[in-house]
């Protein structure tokens, strides 16, 4: 009889890495390549399935589930704001308590859950209101029950996106080992094909998912959706074996609240004049002797001491009425560079506030810009016409090729202009995209414009009913506000990342993405607050934002956000003036900064 493979006595194994049966784990028999393809596997089948319902459902409140433009565009908004702020939750789970495996697992297997309950709203008749009748006036909206339902798949569903969201990329980076030449490289390289995988995932979404969807019925295209998620848990699961597991670190949350409380506690005390005297990393290491302080030294770089929010800096008091015993309770007593690193987080918030009216201008791709589409000519053949929100297609297509063209032709010319390796620093990057959405939203102002014009010239400005008459103007109009977005997003996207990637503490990784991706959630959680003021505020008499397109004034709304947009930049610009990023920062105190992990998500 074949016996199984035994592993080498020789073998090599990794000191922070295993297996999981809780073994060390074997260089050659773990992570890697092999590894990594199966976690690719399950983002691909996530983002598939998340844009599968996000880009197209808009179409279905509106026509299936009969609500109006507004209560959709909001429905839409909530859903993705709620799947990116769960992210937070997620990431503070997997650091916390399950850790990334189980946490990409169980949420998986939530998002599946969502998606089912989903389809079969979409199956069973009493789940959705009756069609509108022939020549009616009005269509009975979904009430009771029916939007009960709907709201309960969709937002397990972003429970489960959320989550699972929260911990792929690192779970994927886990399966490499940086200290070694050759697999740190191979990070690099997985983190381009993650990108690359997310993009085809989401190209397959608006394309043929939505072509499904409007033509097959929403049953099949959200079926096909839930099969994915499930085919994707299976991939995963599949490579338990091979997967490298790293231990719990903890949430770097934990370390902000303990910091704050510490001060809060010792308000009436005063920090004293010299720095010196506060307790810090060295301190740890005299209390701890050898063993555990000399790790913890390692794994904390010291920080030089900064005047601004000199509060904090009570955290770090040594108070002479505490016990010696009590100096490890990070409750009472925090390190002083514990307490620099809640001031970097600090002050990445200004710059994390002006970020957020993007993704505001962003989620309009997703809701009313869809809405222009369905009311538009649409054939490319007489027989043949594009599915309103496979329109997103340009937006992905040039989210692509902007980063291409970036990295190809315009870093090289920064490089030479601006003397800065990187071409463009990652606050630049923002800045460019923050321009690019104003520019995006008066292009929609103008389109919106011309397309009214066109259906008042035909007669369209007054049909009855809730639905806008189609007018004979080509949705490729459409495009340039799609372009502009996409570019701005390639901008915004990669430069936010690298923003908060490369100034927040080391260690603080996992909390640092999570907070970028919360901007993408209050942006679609601003769009929806201001649907709603601009709906009641305009009334039903003269709306901006009517379920009958040809009798609002949706260039209005976009007008208006791109004065907002504008006053944001100026915010930002001021901001941005007055940042000194940490490298120069630490530079200046005659500090190297040591080299960071890296991170994407």
């Amino acid at each position: 009889m074949a016996k199984l493979p035994e592993t080498k006595q020789g073998a090599e194994t990794l000191p922070d890495a295993w297996d999981y049966k809780g073994r060390a784990a074997v260089r050659s028999s773990s992570g890697g390549w092999a590894s990594a393809a199966m976690i690719l596997g399950v983002e691909t089948c996530e983002r598939l399935t998340t844009l599968g319902i996000a880009v197209n459902l808009l179409t279905y409140l509106t026509a299936t589930m009969h609500l109006g433009n507004a209560t959709s565009a909001n429905t839409v908004t909530n859903f993705l704001g709620t799947s990116f702020m769960l992210c937070l939750l997620g990431g503070f789970i997997a650091d916390t308590y399950l850790g990334r495996y189980l946490t990409i697992g169980i949420f998986a297997a939530v998002q599946a859950m969502g998606v089912a309950i989903l389809t079969v709203s979409t199956i069973i008749p009493g789940l959705r209101p009756p069609k509108c009748a022939a020549g009616g006036e009005a269509c009975i909206p979904a009430t009771g029950k029916e939007l009960m339902v709907l709201y309960a798949a969709l937002y397990l569903t972003a429970l489960g996106t959320g989550g699972l969201k929260s911990s792929v990329s690192g779970f994927g980076s886990d399966q490499f080992d940086e200290s070694e030449k050759e697999e740190k490289k191979q990070m690099i390289a997985f983190f381009n094909w993650f990108f690359f995988f997310i993009s085809i995932g989401a190209l397959l979404a608006v394309t043929v998912l939505v072509y499904i969807q409007d033509h097959l019925g929403r049953d099949w295209g959200y079926g096909i959706c839930a099969c994915a998620i499930l085919v994707g848990l299976l991939i995963f699961l599949s490579g338990t074996k091979r997967y490298r597991f790293k231990k719990l670190v903890g949430s770097p949350l934990t370390q902000i609240a303990s910091v704050v409380v510490a001060a809060w506690r010792k308000r009436s005390l005063d920090p004293p004049s010299d720095s010196s005297l506060l307790f810090d990393v060295d301190d740890v290491v005299a209390a701890a002797g050898d063993g555990e302080g000399q790790l913890s030294k390692k794994k904390k770089q010291k920080l030089p001491h900064s005047k601004e929010f000199r509060f904090l800096d009570r955290a770090a008091i040594k108070d002479p009425k505490v016990a010696i015993t009590t100096l490890s309770n990070k409750w009472q007593l925090s390190t002083l560079t514990d307490v620099e690193e809640v001031k970097l987080v600090i002050r990445m918030l200004p710059t994390w506030a002006t970020t957020i009216m993007f993704w505001t201008v962003y989620a309009q791709m997703t809701t009313f810009s869809v809405s222009q589409a369905t009311t538009m000519d649409r054939h490319i053949t007489a027989s043949f016409q594009i599915p309103a929100a496979s329109l997103t297609v340009f937006f992905v297509a040039t989210i692509l090729l902007t980063v291409a063209f970036y990295d190809r032709l315009l870093v090289p010319l920064f490089r030479k202009v601006l003397k800065n390796p990187q071409g463009l620093t990652p606050l630049q990057r923002i800045g460019v995209g923050l321009v690019l959405s104003i520019f995006a939203m008066v292009a929609a102002a103008l389109t919106e414009v011309k397309r009214l014009g066109v259906a008042r010239s035909h007669g369209l400005m007054t049909t009855s009913g809730t639905a806008a008459s189609v007018v004979p103007l080509s949705v490729f109009w459409l495009v340039p506000q799609f372009f502009l977005v996409g570019s701005g997003e390639a901008f915004t996207y990669i430069g936010q990342l690298d923003f908060f990637l490369r100034e927040c503490p080391k260690g603080m990784k996992t909390m640092s993405t999570g907070l970028f991706l919360s901007t993408l959630s209050l942006g679609f959680f601003v769009s929806s607050i201001l649907v709603s003021i601009v709906h009641k505020v305009t009334g039903q008499k003269k709306p901006w934002l009517a379920d009958n397109l040809n009798q609002g004034k949706l260039y209005n709304f976009y007008w208006l956000l791109a004065i907002l947009s504008t006053l944001n930049l100026v915010v930002f610009l001021a901001i941005a003036r007055g940042y000194v990023y940490k490298e120069k920062r630490l530079a200046e105190e005659g500090i190297d900064l040591e080299e960071e992990e890296l991170a994407c998500h």
